[in-house]
């Protein structure tokens, strides 16, 4: 799977879609989500709260590890995806689709995120 032109990505792996409405939606990365292996548990952050970009936002527990959860910009959680939380493993099958983690109404412009070209060459070591 490539990672879709459209995203912006961070240095932690997670993915964010342009704004519709000032929101956007968040999901982690199809290499952050090999690197995990089996996800069994997903916490995300609940609706309303507020969120600061490169800061611990949830967590996701796999077969392997727990690892953080990082929201890639500022701004006000909208809506979480239950889907994921009931079906952690959708993180796993469908990173960039039904995997998805959570929507946030954007609060000021994100900074340090990477294009599909840089995302590739920084995870390509």
């Amino acid at each position: 799977m490539d990672n879709p032109q459209q995203l912006r990505y961070s240095k932690e792996h997670e993915w964010l879609s342009d704004a519709e409405g000032g929101v956007s939606t968040v999901g982690i990365t199809e290499h952050a989500a090999n690197a995990l292996g089996d996800v069994v548990f997903v916490q995300l952050p609940e609706v309303g709260a507020t969120v600061t970009a490169g800061e611990s936002c949830g967590e996701l527990e796999s077969t392997k590890s727990v690892s953080d959860l990082y929201s890639p910009v500022d701004g006000e959680i909208t809506e979480v995806n239950e889907d994921v939380v009931a079906d952690p493993s959708l993180a796993n099958s469908a990173p960039f689709e039904g995997g998805w983690l959570f929507k946030v109404k954007i609060t000021g412009e994100p900074e340090d995120l990477l294009t599909v070209d840089e995302y590739t060459a920084f995870t390509a070591g």
